[in-house]
């Protein structure tokens, strides 16, 4: 047993020692000891991506040309030893623009993305057999990014429930003469009180780009508008993040409430030097022009029975969702008395009317990727909570347009054959149809003069038993997803025999059919 001298000493050298090492832990955080401060900030970024390997998984950040990281993106195509990349995307921009580059010189093997879009590219590249494309739902995309920096491996949606991607008949890469080489696999489903869930894995980034507005030395980061989209959930997935940030502030400058990801995420900072870009500059019209977006002659009579019909679905305190096309227009017939705060699943809610001429902002647009503004109160955020209120049923209407719609409410409105525009967001807006009215609008017949409203879709399904209302220039049609259609109301001039010769699916006729209008 020690003696109480020999404890004394031992105990008096562990408190001096105690002491020391506090004060030598207290000046190596010193702030004002510059030799040892943290700095992410890289001079360039060809330092940047200098070691940057071939074959990784590139998360990138932006929705259209919105919030992309073109520095980085220019300095991996100006590295042609980098190639055969998978690169995580809601889209791959445009011809010659964001992603659309590393399409064209080769260097990406695969996209995950949720929309084709207007890239021709992409889209011939994966017709052609030369690129893998895997098609996710933009919430779903939204949210796998998300779980991968979380450490989640999987999670359970309802988005996309009885489509091709729940069943694994989604082409993921073609032969060079257009057939089939590869199908998507099938996913699992789980019943979660009564609904029916299908299962998602995680995506995990080996590098992630992402554009933002500020960022410090120590790799905080603030987003401005709309431009945040995907850029923070993918920020916070990969092995190695990069920011390119459009002014690198001293510490502090940026308010703690104001930091949309911390620097514990961020790895590496370099100065933005590309120019923002704009994907669809729209301006302002006064409501009565609005009719003139509609086109002339019948076809534009039709699309304003429509349009005209869509406004009465707004009532006073909603939360809607709109669709691009006829469903934009909707707003502008919207009596004054009704106030409705409008959604973008991109990340807006509290959606303003397009912008004067000259006063378009890069980082404002619509999930039409076309130049908007904001409300007073209205609220900026990122896809994966855009969507996360939108599976939560907090979006009382959603309207879209439909290529097909069926008897029991099936919906199909993201692929014609041999086209590929991709699904979108629109597969998240119908996954919940209890909480979430669901109302089509489109012209009864297409082009051909073949009804649009089948007994069962022909058309690969964005949703099933989703939609709760057609509204066509002909009529308008209820749907009971077990009873199937009620005819309510007729545009003017019409006659039920007229309905039933131009509708492929049978329906009851309400005691009561109101005038449309």
């Amino acid at each position: 047993m020690p003696s109480a001298a020999r404890t004394l000493r031992i105990t008096s050298h562990l408190s001096r020692n105690t002491t020391k090492t506090y004060f030598n832990l207290a000046r190596s955080f010193s702030t004002t000891l510059r030799r040892n401060e943290i700095n992410k900030v890289y001079p360039s970024a060809e330092a940047a991506i200098s070691d940057m390997k071939s074959d990784s998984t590139l998360l990138c950040g932006g929705f259209g040309l919105s919030g992309v990281p073109d520095t980085l993106i220019d300095q991996v195509k100006s590295t042609p030893s980098i190639k055969g990349l998978t690169a995580v995307s809601n889209n791959a921009g445009v011809v010659g623009m964001g992603l659309g580059l590393l399409l064209e010189s080769k260097q990406v093997s695969k996209m995950i993305a949720s929309y084709v879009g207007e890239n021709r590219v992409l889209e011939q590249m994966y017709l052609g057999g030369e690129l893998e494309l895997e098609l996710t739902p933009q919430g779903t995309l939204a949210e796998r990014c998300r779980a991968g920096g979380a450490g989640i491996p999987a999670f359970y949606t309802p988005a996309a429930f009885g489509t091709v991607v729940q069943t694994g008949e989604l082409a993921l890469r073609h032969n060079r003469d257009g057939s089939v080489a590869q199908y998507s696999y099938p996913r699992d489903v789980k019943v979660f009180d009564g609904k029916s869930f299908i299962m998602e894995e995680a995506i995990k980034g080996d590098y992630a780009f992402i554009k933002a507005y500020k960022a410090d030395r120590l790799g905080n980061v603030q987003f401005r508008f709309s431009a945040q989209n995907f850029n923070g959930a993918m920020a916070r997935n990969a092995k190695v993040t990069i920011v390119e940030a459009e002014h690198i502030v001293d510490v502090g400058e940026i308010p703690p409430n104001a930091i949309h990801v911390p620097g514990i995420y961020i790895d590496r900072v370099i100065q933005s030097s590309a120019e923002k870009k704009i994907e669809k500059v729209v301006n302002a019209k006064d409501p009565k022009d609005a009719l003139s977006q509609m086109g002339s002659g019948d076809a534009g009579s039709k699309r304003e029975r429509i349009v005209r019909r869509a406004a009465k679905e707004f009532k006073n305190g909603m939360y809607a969702n709109l669709g691009i096309g006829m469903p934009m227009l909707a707003p502008s017939f919207v009596e004054p008395s009704v106030e409705v705060q409008l959604q973008s699943e991109n990340g807006i809610l509290g959606l303003g009317p397009y912008p004067q001429k000259g006063e378009e902002d890069p980082d404002l647009i619509n999930a039409g990727k076309e130049t908007v503004t904001l409300l007073p109160g209205a609220s900026c955020f990122g896809s994966e909570e855009s969507f996360a209120m939108i599976r939560a049923g907090k979006i009382n209407l959603t309207i879209l347009g439909a290529m097909q719609v069926s008897a029991r409410g099936d919906l199909a409105n993201w692929m014609l054959p041999g086209k590929v525009k991709g699904f979108g967001g629109a597969m998240d807006l119908v996954s919940n149809p209890q909480a979430t009215k669901v109302v089509v609008t489109m012209e009864h017949t297409d082009k051909k003069g073949r009804p649009k409203i089948l007994k069962q879709c022909e058309f690969p399904l964005t949703g099933k038993a989703c939609v709760s209302r057609i509204i066509t220039d002909l009529c308008v049609f209820d749907v009971d997803f077990t009873e199937g259609l009620t005819l309510i109301e007729i545009a003017d001039g019409v006659t039920v025999d007229e309905v039933q010769s131009k509708t492929d699916a049978p329906f009851k006729v309400a005691d009561e059919v109101k005038p449309m209008l």
